[in-house]
């Protein structure tokens, strides 16, 4: 699959030696990011991470970011890639709510930070004993890939929550049944004026009680949440339509352009139309 669709992409211990390693693009779809090694730097939405063996780095749909590692005599950057649409794959995720749970807050989520570092191995062997049927053509291709989204998903979420404040010890099935109203909630709503009076009266519980329970299993405010969804619509129609700055502020919550602009800056580090020119650069 080319990069630049997002159904399912994967490069398994690709291999990068010598020379200078240096791109600056963004998918479509969710990418998973693992060094295997390699050492340099990943800068994204301006903020610098450190690019070392042993490293998950996760970026969201359509979140620009640069990778630069530095070439030389024995230099090597061994890495797997593995993008794919989180749309792809929740359908079958339903029987599962907690780790559709963590889908979202991998692809749609406020993270702190893009980068996860935790131990490897195991992790490595979930990806090698899917590999070969996954990239195997034929009919039943679709499957594999299901089963080794699955797995993998799983395996992150066993190793990755411990690190986050996701999903507190002795989570209720009834507080997860909670976040996903308010998660869906959100999706059909987030193009509207946000009030909690409105969701809280939705779910018939309390908007304090909404508000701390959100807080509390994703780690950032409702209010965040909303205005994180409408940054990354926002990515979406700049990066597919032709649609003006204020078309856009006004179709992704009736914003104003001049705080739609101020609002985009502070999450992506540049202006909108500065944006939209560094995606169309990165598609040549």
């Amino acid at each position: 699959m080319d990069p630049g669709q997002s159904s399912f992409f994967l490069a398994f211990r690709d291999e990068w030696l010598d020379d200078h390693f240096l791109k600056f693009h963004a998918h479509q779809g969710l990418e998973l990011l693992f060094i295997h090694e390699g050492q340099g730097a990943v800068e994204v939405e301006g903020r610098s991470y450190e690019l070392e063996g042993g490293t998950l780095f996760c970026f969201q749909p359509y979140q620009l970011h640069k990778l630069d590692v530095p070439g030389g005599n024995e230099a090597r950057y061994i890495r797997t890639n593995l993008t794919f649409d989180p749309r792809y794959l929740e359908p079958f995720l339903v029987p599962y709510p907690k780790l559709q749970a963590f889908l979202r807050f991998l692809s749609k989520g406020s993270l702190s930070s893009p980068k996860f570092t935790f131990a490897q191995n195991r992790l490595m062997g979930v990806m090698e004993s899917h590999v070969q049927a996954v990239l195997r053509p034929g009919e039943e291709q679709e499957e594999a890939r299901i089963l080794f989204l699955i797995s993998l998903l799983r395996h992150l979420q066993l190793a990755v929550i411990p690190h986050t404040e996701l999903s507190p010890e002795g989570w209720s099935v009834k507080k997860t049944a909670h976040i996903e109203s308010i998660m869906d909630w959100i999706e059909g709503h987030f193009r509207e004026p946000f009030s909690l009076e409105l969701l809280a009266g939705k779910l018939h519980l309390s908007s304090y009680y909404v508000s701390h329970l959100f807080k509390q299993y994703t780690g950032v405010s409702l209010t965040d949440s909303v205005t994180a969804r409408r940054i990354r619509e926002a990515c979406v129609l700049l990066g597919n339509s032709n649609k003006s700055v204020q078309q856009i502020a006004f179709e992704i919550g009736r914003l104003s352009p001049a705080y739609f602009c101020k609002l985009f800056k502070k999450h992506k580090g540049m202006t909108p139309l500065d944006y939209r020119s560094a995606l169309h650069h990165t598609a040549k």
